[in-house]
């Protein structure tokens, strides 16, 4: 179950991170921020429910590290999903830079940016780096915080897909002209690792403001819904079904079938 669970995850971020930076970098001067904010939104809504049944759709390390700071993971796994989550993202980038560097008259992955994350000179806005360092902790608690609480066990786990889509969307929507937005160390290190010289000289920040804020929003939801009464008969969509929660729900349906007049 942990391998499907990982070839899950591998499988959400290469589609987060082909659709997301594939639609900056392909199609982003003709459907601009308010487009690739969607992009972002739209992949993960489709991949919650796409492979969220089997590893809980987190394609993002610092969701991942604040459901284990949450205790809703042990930490083997959560190392299996962050190894699953950046190789997904960097096959993504690969993939991308083939497609691009198709493109009549090419394209300089250093020069036009490959949609990295960055800030200071490399910000699309200008931000600099406190600024930076800020909204990404911010974000990311947006984020991480969402969908910690749409997955809880008092909530209807069924619609969770819809409030974390819509908060990646809103959350690109504010940080794109600040760090081209990560809020998912996956996403900036393929990039990074094809841009090279100053996005990976950056790349520190995209990968520990994320996790800041993730931690952040794990202590901050525990503290709000330590006391909050189970919704039955949901099961928390954040870390997926184990054999025997399928084996469980399995057998109630089937025992019901059979006590129907």
């Amino acid at each position: 179950m942990g391998n499907r669970r990982a070839v899950a995850e591998f499988v959400g971020t290469f589609v987060l991170v082909f659709g997301g930076v594939g639609s900056a970098v392909i199609a982003g001067e003709v459907i601009g921020n308010l487009g690739v904010a969607f992009a972002f939104g739209l992949a993960l809504l489709a991949m919650a429910y796409a492979i969220g049944p089997i590893s809980g759709c987190h394609i993002n390390p610092a969701v991942t590290a604040g459901l284990l700071v949450s205790k809703k993971m042990r930490i083997d796994e959560a190392i299996r999903y962050w190894i699953a989550q950046v190789l997904g993202a960097v096959l993504a980038a690969l993939v991308l830079v083939v497609v691009i560097k198709a493109r009549a008259g090419g394209y300089d992955l250093t020069d036009e940016g490959f949609g990295a994350n960055g800030y200071g000179d490399h910000s699309p806005s200008g931000f600099p780096l406190g600024a930076a360092l800020l909204v990404e902790i911010v974000l990311t608690f947006f984020l991480v915080f969402t969908v910690l609480a749409a997955t809880d066990r008092v909530a209807n786990a069924a619609f969770a897909g819809i409030p974390i889509g819509l908060v990646l969307t809103l959350i690109h929507l504010v940080g794109i002209p600040v760090t081209n937005m990560s809020a998912n160390p996956a996403r900036s290190i393929g990039p990074a690792l094809f841009v090279g010289d100053w996005a990976l000289a950056q790349l520190w920040l995209f990968i520990v403001a994320p996790l800041i804020g993730a931690v952040l929003a794990s202590v901050v939801h525990t503290f709000l819904f330590r006391d909050a009464e189970p919704v039955e008969p949901e099961q928390s969509a954040v870390a997926a079904d184990t054999p025997g929660d399928a084996a469980s729900r399995v057998a109630g349906r089937r025992s019901d079938e059979r006590t129907k007049p």
